[in-house]
């Protein structure tokens, strides 16, 4: 039993829904706001302090979601306000922290705002809301600089009166001039509206894209390269050199969440923020969660490394070492609603299945806090959805990176699409695998070695063990293919190795997998309590 008492965040286990794809309610294959509240007692059950939504607000849905029209409103798609309350207001009543997705980077083509721009000349208070620029060359025919889309493509787009902005995504998504204090109102405007409505934090979209290094001048590049949008959701990214960003990570949004820090110091109850900030380096992400900033800020050095001993104990060292100069806590994350799931990434089948639950557990045991992504505690892998099927805008812009494959609905039970999705009966948005059946929730509450028993017992077993251990990790030296580390009376050992390994001392707590004896087979991972 846990005796904390530090906030909240700071050691949680934090379960991420995405909105679309948990629990459709009214059987049109999308999921919604009452359908996440009907089954919040499985969050409970599962031993999960949190829930992160991903956006609900009124929305043209082109990123679903993520281009927000007005941020103080469900979509109709999802629910309404009423059941946003109702959603907050139960999950409190089973234990439940609720965190909701917040956009500030930018807007939906179809705010008011940017609608007012569209309608406005150039140098109206209207347009200074966004990044209107003229071009340059004959006529301004060419864009402001030579920065790219995540999404691909040119990150400008001309409008009729020959000005151009810029999207760092889509182009039905406009990035805000943070620059304008009329921006930094509206949000703060926003944090209250469902600070009010008593969620408990926010997780902030783009969190190092905010502010624009002043001038916009162009993306230098090495001879012989194009432009990159400088966000890798990619295993790649974990081995590119640090290049030149002047869209990203700028000085000046650390302002703004300092700013975001005092709006939720007003509130009761340890309110938090945590950054999705895809920096080059661990002492950059430091920066964000400094004491006057963020509370959290995602490890993505922990989700871009490889199956790998040797690359998981660096960035346990890593992090750790660059957390502590700013006596911050760590994130830990292994996937998400952007990137493959990491079932998928470590190998996929019961390979990579044994070694996500190897690395799970591994992470589960490190201090800080732990984010899941939905469908994980199920085994889910990646779903090779069909071309054209496939919604994910940045599929649609390039043909080459897509993101739905991650997203596929939650499977409830039964022996067919939907599983219990929905009450509907055909598939939903983004269709099932017809061999599911295994991996249903209900299918797997039956089985005692089933993926999602494993989690039920993991995180009770961090609970137990780890929630109050001391925040101090020593690395054990165990040689290439073995991570090893104790922290106070826990012995944590992961074998990424091609052969078993023999256990040190000590009590077994929980497996990732069926020990052999004292010996630790590959890819599985234990924890051992010390009795001395």
């Amino acid at each position: 039993m846990s005796t904390t008492t530090a906030p909240w965040w700071r050691h949680a286990v934090t379960y991420q829904v995405y909105v679309r794809s948990f629990a459709d309610s009214d059987g049109d294959g999308v999921g919604d706001l009452p359908g996440i509240t009907s089954r919040l007692p499985y969050l409970r059950d599962l031993g999960v302090d949190a829930l992160w939504i991903t956006p609900f607000y009124t929305s043209p849905q082109r990123d679903h979601g993520y281009d927000v029209a007005d941020y103080t409103d469900v979509d109709p798609l999802f629910g309404s306000l009423a059941d946003a309350d109702a959603l907050i207001a139960t999950a409190h009543d089973v234990g439940l922290r609720v965190v909701v997705d917040l956009v500030p980077n930018h807007t939906s083509s179809e705010h008011a705002w940017f609608r007012a721009a569209l309608a406005s000349p150039p140098g109206s208070p209207e347009r200074a809301r966004y990044i209107f620029r003229d071009g340059t060359g004959p006529d301004g025919a060419e864009p402001p600089n030579n920065w790219r889309s995540v999404f691909g493509g040119l990150a400008w787009t001309r409008v009729p009166d020959g000005q151009w902005y810029l999207h760092l995504f889509d182009t039905s998504q406009p990035d805000l001039d943070w620059r304008n204090p009329e921006v930094g109102d509206l949000f703060e405007s926003v944090l209250r509206f469902w600070l009010d409505r008593g969620v408990d934090g926010f997780r902030v979209d783009v969190a190092h894209g905010l502010v624009k290094e002043e001038g916009l001048r162009d993306q230098v590049v090495p001879e012989g390269e194009e432009p990159a949008s400088g966000i890798d959701f990619t295993e790649a990214a974990r081995d590119r050199p640090p290049r030149d960003e002047p869209m990203w990570d700028q000085p000046e949004v650390h302002d703004i969440y300092r700013r975001w820090h005092r709006v939720l110091a007003d509130y009761p109850g340890d309110r938090m923020t945590v950054a999705e900030a895809w920096t080059q380096t661990p002492e950059s992400m430091a920066r964000y969660v400094r004491s006057d900033e963020m509370s959290q800020a995602f490890n993505f050095s922990w989700l871009l490394a490889p199956w790998s001993a040797r690359a998981f104990a660096g960035v346990v060292r890593r992090t750790l070492a660059e957390l502590a100069e700013v006596d911050a806590a760590p994130t830990w994350v292994l996937s998400n609603h952007d990137v493959v799931r990491h079932a998928t990434r470590y190998g996929g089948g019961p390979v990579g299945i044994a070694r996500a639950r190897a690395a799970t557990l591994a992470m589960l045991a490190l201090p800080g806090s732990a984010y899941l992504y939905q469908g994980e505690e199920l085994g889910l892998e990646d779903v090779d959805v069909p071309e054209e099927l496939r919604q994910d805008p940045s599929w649609l812009r390039t043909h080459t990176h897509w993101r739905d494959g991650c997203r596929v609905p939650i499977p409830w039970a039964g022996d067919a699409p939907p599983y219990c999705f929905g009450p509907g009966t055909g598939q939903p948005w983004l269709p099932q695998p017809l061999d599911w059946a295994d991996r249903t929730v209900a299918a797997q509450e039956q089985d005692p070695d089933s993926t999602l028993a494993f989690y039920k017992t993991a995180l009770a077993a961090r609970r137990e063990h780890a929630l109050d251990a001391t925040e101090e990790v020593e690395l054990l030296d165990a040689g290439d293919d073995v991570l090893s580390f104790t922290r106070g009376l826990l012995t944590v050992v992961l074998n990424a190795g091609p052969d078993a390994v023999e256990l040190p001392a000590g009590e077994v707590v929980v497996a990732s997998g069926e020990l052999e004896g004292r010996l630790l087979p590959t890819d599985t991972a234990v924890w051992l309590a010390q009795t001395g």
